[in-house]
């Protein structure tokens, strides 16, 4: 009896925690007004509401697009493209993450350009501020707090000042030596207060000017690449084949005498699915492929015990130098009229240096 009693004690004591903790977590997910538990989440959304979202937000577009001033954007960018020193985006919340976006574009493109803080530049960063720089102040209505305070500090420092708003007539362009105006019909949202399209637009215009900024510096395809080294664009443009083969102990090497049996090691061991057949002189005479060894001991049976390698190779396989373009080697490995796996590299006087694999150029980004 009084071991029944100890375990309904602490079943009690349980539930009284239990419940208790849930009461302070709250409820479950609040359901919208007029929807029943038992009712699906996904019938208060349909296809029909989400493409007029979609329209509603392309006209929202449409107004910015129809009625913004080439004008203004004009000595925006002959702004930015004149600077001596570094281009400073700021802004506080959604505006915030624009200007900084805008900014890390601007830096791929090879322009000088960083994201200010304006609450760490209170309080020293805006140290780096010189007189040879331009600060641009991103906020939908001007009237941002943390953006006001900083100007006196910015103009102190000898920074221009541009501000990028969409409330005409705002305290912050009429403190700014430029103003840039971003017109905004509404934001999507059906109270016209989540930042949803005047963040959209203030995107597109930042990305825009940043292109027009590119093709006014003629920036080359291989000066965009040299900014983006670790990503696919970067590799296509900058990584040649030598970059990428095999070489030395790795290569697959063997002699157009060689029995096709004695090589079946070199053959698997290399992690190129061929061999490479040379001469004295290194010069390439032909491969062989793990695809020969199959056909050859399909057709030939016990006789591939006497076969050299040299009589089944083909002696007319695809090449390519050490200086091609990676991609290229790629592109070379599956045309027509049939997709190969790898590429002997040769020099001028046909001298096997490398090979390389499409397994390589996969691994290495391309």
């Amino acid at each position: 009896m009084q071991c029944n009693h100890i375990l309904q004690t602490k079943q009690s004591i349980f539930h009284s925690f239990f419940f208790s903790k849930i009461s302070k977590m709250g409820s479950l997910p609040h359901l919208p007004n007029g929807v029943s538990p038992k009712q699906s989440l996904n019938d208060l959304i349909d296809e029909t509401t989400l493409t007029d979202l979609f329209k509603s937000q392309q006209n929202h577009l449409n107004f910015f697009f129809d009625r913004i001033d080439h004008s203004q954007t004009l000595s925006f960018t002959r702004a930015l493209l004149n600077t001596t020193g570094t281009v400073f985006f700021t802004g506080v919340g959604k505006s915030g993450f624009v200007a900084h976006k805008i900014s890390q574009t601007l830096v791929s493109l090879g322009i000088r350009s960083s994201f200010l803080s304006p609450v760490d530049a209170l309080h020293g960063d805006i140290g780096i501020l010189s007189d040879s720089d331009v600060l641009v102040l991103l906020s939908k209505s001007g009237a941002t707090e943390e953006l006001l305070r900083l100007v006196p500090c910015a103009r102190a420092k000898g920074a221009r000042l541009i501000a990028v708003t969409s409330v005409e007539g705002n305290a912050l362009s009429a403190v700014c030596d430029m103003t840039v105006h971003l017109p905004l019909e509404r934001e999507l949202c059906p109270f016209n207060l989540a930042p949803v399209t005047s963040t959209a637009i203030q995107m597109v215009f930042g990305d825009t000017v940043a292109i027009a900024l590119m093709a006014a510096r003629n920036l080359t395809k291989d000066e965009y690449a040299a900014n983006h080294p670790a990503g696919k664009i970067g590799k296509s443009l900058i990584f040649k084949v030598r970059d990428v083969m095999k070489k030395d102990e790795e290569l697959p090497i063997c002699r157009e005498s060689d029995l096709i049996m004695d090589q079946l090691v070199e053959l698997t061991s290399k992690g190129c699915g061929c061999l490479l057949v040379i001469d004295d002189n290194r010069r390439l005479i032909g491969t062989f492929t793990d695809g020969d060894l199959r056909r050859t001991l399909k057709a030939s049976g016990e006789a591939i015990f006497k076969l050299t390698v040299g009589k089944m190779c083909n002696r007319n396989p695809r090449t390519i130098g050490p200086d091609a373009m990676a991609v290229d080697a790629m592109k070379k490995m599956e045309a027509p009229p049939s997709p190969v796996q790898f590429l002997p590299v040769i020099d001028d006087d046909n001298v096997v240096i490398g090979i390389v694999t499409l397994h390589g150029l996969v691994s290495a980004g391309l």
